[in-house]
């Protein structure tokens, strides 16, 4: 499932590339002609995102949520295909086309609706002004463990698997540790380190975690391969050497997902 930074970089692309103009909006598919039909001939004048939904706005007929779910993609200017769900074509000569593919999610919502939504949702570090006392204020009263919490949308929006694994290797956190013995500095530290990680995501549009003196020209290693692309510490390294000392890296499931963590950089809460 797309992280934040990958959302937050559609938004971004759909900025730059269509809002401001009128679209003609299409559901190849049929599964969204109705409100396609709604939207077609609107201005796009608004774009938004929040942890792993996207918000496109448009003039006089609300916003379109997508949440793209496990399989769901978004692709500019491609090939013509009747798969999609929605199409937007506009741009100052209508040369851009944004076609949406199955997502888990794909809804015209009104403004009142689209704030439901943020409300129900946690604070998100690629998002300006939130406040991280907002996640601390839930994890600190809680006893489920630190890692399934940074996945809960609710306590936080938009940190996935990836992001979730590498923040807490680099603070050197047992991933099952209580969220109420997390510390308030400690938690300060992790934020600010999403909030880099994060935005360095939006702008290479990959995950790349690992400090200078681990990436591969530094350690004389070659470069990870891996469907996300970046270099990494321990996601989807279970069996592999730790990067920064040796230990065997450990994989475990926890809540659907794998977990992933070096047990001696983050050692066993007591």
């Amino acid at each position: 499932m797309p992280e934040g930074h990958t959302i937050h970089r559609l938004a971004e692309d759909c900025l730059r590339l269509l809002a401001g103009w009128q679209v003609r909006a299409s559901s190849p598919q049929g599964k969204f002609a109705d409100s396609a039909a709604l939207l077609d001939g609107a201005v796009l004048d608004g774009v938004d995102a929040h942890g792993k939904h996207l918000f496109l706005g448009f003039e006089g007929a609300g916003w379109v949520r997508v949440h793209l779910g496990l399989i769901g993609k978004v692709t500019f200017d491609g090939q013509v295909s009747d798969t999609v769900r929605l199409r937007l074509r506009g741009g100052p000569h209508g040369e851009h086309t944004m076609d949406l593919r199955g997502p888990a999610a794909c809804e015209l919502i009104t403004g009142p609706e689209k704030q439901a939504v943020h409300d129900r949702l946690g604070p998100d570090p690629l998002r300006s002004g939130d406040d991280p006392r907002r996640a601390y204020a839930r994890i600190s009263r809680s006893r489920v463990c630190l890692a399934a919490l940074l996945m809960d949308q609710k306590v936080l929006a938009g940190v996935g698997n990836v992001y979730r694994a590498e923040v807490l290797f680099r603070h050197g956190v047992d991933p099952y540790l209580p969220g109420r013995a997390l510390t308030a500095p400690l938690w300060e530290a992790m934020w600010a380190d999403l909030v880099t990680l994060m935005r360095a995501g939006v702008r290479d549009n990959r995950i790349d975690t690992v400090r200078p003196e681990h990436e591969p020209a530094a350690m004389g290693r070659p470069p990870r391969r891996d469907d996300h692309g970046g270099e990494v510490y321990v996601y989807r390294r279970a069996g592999l050497p730790c990067l920064v000392c040796g230990t065997e890296v450990r994989t475990a499931p926890l809540a659907a997902r794998n977990l992933f963590w070096c047990p001696s950089c983050q050692p066993p809460h007591i």
